[in-house]
């Protein structure tokens, strides 16, 4: 079979309008995981996605009378560009049908580009269903975003830039996965002339169409689907997609969302471009696979195959990527409600930098913190240290991998309280750096007690930090001079309404 693509994958005339993207080398990932990575750069497609490949292959197959009808798809965004400028360049009418769910830079592209938009409900295969009455009711052709021969063989012709631009052998392509017309494209040319190189698909842990059809033996339809990353969110693989990938894809693997965001960061540092989350699903599989099988000095390619993020979700991404790459530790810790306690607490962290604390609080005996750790050893380290706190009498749960505590929890520690006398409240300019806390704290002694912290690491060179404080009215002017003393900047902010409003 993968024979017979191979024919249709050498006749595809898609440079007509697409690019020969380049295999770049990624020296800083490579010397992370001990490989030889490449990266596959579909990203710089003038849709920012491989899928113009499938979409032009498509549309130039059709006959006179078939563009005259016009051409309709459903699509999460990347299809549907890559149908819209390829109905634009060869002057054939375009409907396409989004999910409402669709990241508003897709939307607009599209439009942008001249065609018809219907936007309908939650998922891919809603929007399908529309796309599928309204090609019946207006006699329009129908572009399969991946179940379809030519859309196959327009994807497969990055395998023949890949085995063209590497002559040398590779060892294994780690492609993402939705419906499976990139992956199944690209094996059936590489398996026809290198059947050793490994296939390797790579899916979200929520949305495993492909894994459990090839884990069943059968095409499975998932009851639901993570969106987050939304360009490889489908129920179902095609029926061609998967006859096909039963015979070239060696295997899927599967990865978590916080394992995504550190993939478009990996991305990020070594191209300085940004991948949308289902662009950087080859390279979160890279990762997982070399570590799970040991893999080292091999060559490894990955393919990043879309960049239409929008600008507003970057912001989630920071957040899990450091997680995602274990470099941080998110945990719940009580401690007494007593001065003093937050320093001890730090001394028992030594000199890893906090990355995020937050408390309020709450009762007169214990105080329950949410907090954040960096980590320069991953999985052993983030254990060494719930264990050193605890046999240091500070009752610590790991909640690094709690997906609730990292959506919503962190942002709603707090509230008002009713026990915090003489409370009064200051943002301040720490400088980032380990011990800056600590130094803070040692200062200050037993003195008054916190009783409100909120802290972020944004990346800066000084870290932003929110507290409250118990300080009688007589000590005020003692408080001053510590203030004056420690030398961080600071504004007070007791008068501030938000502070009345939510937090005294």
């Amino acid at each position: 079979m993968s024979r017979e693509y191979l024919e249709r994958i050498l006749r595809a005339p898609v440079y007509a309008l697409c690019r020969e993207t380049p295999l770049d080398p990624a020296p800083r990932l490579s010397r992370r995981v001990d490989n030889r990575v490449l990266l596959k750069r579909e990203d710089l497609q003038p849709v920012f996605s491989f899928k113009l490949r499938g979409a032009y292959n498509k549309l130039h197959s059709l006959g006179a009378e078939e563009r005259a009808r016009g051409v309709i798809c459903s699509s999460a965004g990347n299809h549907a560009q890559g149908v819209a400028m390829a109905a634009r360049a060869l002057g054939i009418r375009a409907l396409i049908v989004m999910p409402q769910t669709t990241p508003r830079i897709k939307v607009e592209a599209v439009a942008e580009l001249g065609a018809e938009i219907v936007l309908h409900g939650g998922s891919y295969d809603e929007a399908r269903e529309r796309a599928d009455a309204l090609a019946a009711e207006r006699d329009m052709v129908f572009v399969h975003p991946f179940d379809d021969p030519e859309v196959i063989a327009g994807q497969g012709t990055i395998a023949m830039e890949i085995l063209r631009q590497h002559p040398a052998p590779i060892d294994a392509i780690f492609v993402a996965v939705g419906g499976g017309g990139l992956i199944t494209g690209i094996g059936a040319y590489v398996k026809a002339l290198w059947p050793q190189v490994r296939i390797i698909g790579v899916e979200p842990e929520d949305a495993p169409s492909m894994h459990h059809a090839l884990a069943a033996g059968e095409r499975v339809k998932l009851d639901r689907v993570g969106i987050f990353a939304d360009g490889v969110a489908v129920a179902q693989v095609g029926v061609e997609t998967f006859r096909l990938a039963q015979e070239v894809v060696d295997e899927v693997i599967l990865v978590t969302t916080d394992e995504i965001c550190a993939a478009i960061k990996d991305i990020f540092e070594d191209t300085r471009s940004i991948a949308e989350p289902a662009g950087a699903l080859g390279v979160a599989g890279l990762k997982r696979y070399v570590e799970r099988e040991g893999w080292t000095g091999r060559t490894l390619v990955a393919i990043d195959c879309g960049a239409n993020i929008n600008f507003d979700r970057l912001r989630h991404v920071a957040e899990r990527a450091e997680v995602g790459e274990q470099r941080e530790a998110l945990l719940a810790v009580t401690i007494p409600e007593e001065p003093g306690s937050l320093r001890r607490f730090c001394e028992l962290l030594g000199e890893r930098s906090i990355t995020e604390f937050n408390y309020r609080y709450a009762d007169r005996r214990d105080a329950h913190i949410f907090v954040g750790i960096e980590l320069r050893d991953g999985a052993a380290e983030r254990a060494q240290i719930v264990e050193a706190l605890r046999a240091g009498g500070y009752p610590a749960l790991d909640l690094t991998d709690d997906e609730m505590a990292k959506l919503h929890v962190r942002y709603m520690v707090g509230g008002h309280t009713h026990g915090a006398a003489d409370e009064v409240l200051y943002r301040f300019q720490f400088p980032e750096r380990p011990g800056a806390l600590l130094r803070f704290l040692a200062r200050m002694g037993r003195q008054w007690n916190i009783s409100l912290f909120h802290y972020r690491n944004h990346g800066s060179d000084h870290g932003r930090v929110l507290m409250g404080l118990q300080v009688p009215s007589g000590e005020s002017a003692e408080f001053e001079r510590f203030l004056d003393d420690i030398g961080y900047p600071y504004v007070e902010e007791s008068s501030n309404p938000a502070y009345r409003l939510f937090l005294s």
